[in-house]
């Protein structure tokens, strides 16, 4: 019975779990840039390197990313998507570091690792690796910025590309209220994995308006922006006005002709009339001159 306890005591002390300490927030890395998994364990006395082993793997597809044990770097087993691009510190390996160097980072990266430390103990822990990207700087463009009139429906475009992840896309008028209706947005990934993102908002078209895009990344936390203004010089000239106006000249330009008649009738009517008038005080001053002439008979 002794020794049946002696042998389950040995056995419990061969499986006592090792601390081993890792990030409990995700680690975000820039795509494209070397980021760091840090991963830490103790061990209460100094032990030979040779004892120590390290093993990173994916921890949903247990795929390997790094193996180090027997003193020496073991990348036999390593997945073909790592190859180059890891390595442990290993001057800091006695002193309880096994954090992973992952060069280059890509969208593909992304995940779950798991680190796995042993000397005489066992121990592992679990961190989640996000990448990110910055997008390039918004751009927002009219569908048509001609035969336009208020009332019409016109689509804006805000594009912008080279991202990760998904952004948030907020559309807002010059009141900074936001429109959330009649948006759509799409986002199609390169080969790299990078977004690039189009959003469509479809608004009635008012004169002098201003809307704007801006997108929000929501790991890096920045900001892109633009804004288009739509003024009267965008709009065209709306055709029932158009015809409006070109009646009211119409009809303006045949007053004037009517008017210029009318008057030319007139005075020409008064000229006669005052031809007439002279005439016929002539007349009857030639008569008056005749009597006057004519001798009194006695």
């Amino acid at each position: 019975m002794l020794s049946f306890l002696l042998s389950a005591m040995m056995a419990v002390q061969a499986l006592a779990v090792m601390e081993v300490q890792v990030p409990e927030q995700p680690v975000v890395a820039l795509h494209g840039m070397d980021a760091t998994l840090n991963c830490s364990f103790s061990h209460p006395s100094l032990f030979n390197l040779s004892d120590l082993s390290i093993f990173w793997q994916l921890t949903d597809t247990q795929r390997s990313v790094h193996e180090y044990s027997q003193g020496r770097d073991q990348l036999e087993g390593q997945a073909k998507s790592f190859a180059n691009r890891t390595s442990l510190f290993s001057t800091q390996l006695g002193l309880g570091n096994a954090s992973l160097l992952l060069r280059r980072v890509m969208v593909a990266d992304e995940g779950s690792y798991t680190c796995f430390v042993r000397v005489q103990d066992f121990g592992s822990a679990a961190l989640f690796l996000q990448v990110a990207a910055p997008y390039s700087k918004p751009v927002v463009t009219l569908e048509s910025d001609s035969n336009l009139r208020p009332g019409d429906e016109l689509a804006l475009t805000c594009v912008a590309y080279g991202g990760y992840p998904e952004p948030i896309v907020i559309w807002q008028d010059e009141g900074r209220r936001n429109l959330t209706d009649n948006v759509t947005t799409s986002f199609v990934a390169n080969e790299e994995g990078l977004f690039s993102i189009v959003s469509v908002l479809t608004v009635v078209l008012e004169p002098s308006s201003t809307y704007s895009c801006q997108l929000i990344n929501p790991l890096l936390g920045e900001e892109g922006y633009a804004s288009v203004t739509i003024t009267g010089q965008n709009i065209a000239f709306p055709p029932v006005a158009l015809w409006v106006t070109v009646g009211l000249a119409v009809c303006l330009l045949v007053l004037l002709i009517a008017l210029a008649a009318v008057c030319r009738r007139k005075i020409k009517e008064s000229c006669e009339e005052a031809r007439r008038e002279a005439e016929e005080a002539k007349e009857l001053e030639e008569e008056e001159s005749k009597t006057a002439m004519t001798p009194l008979k006695s």
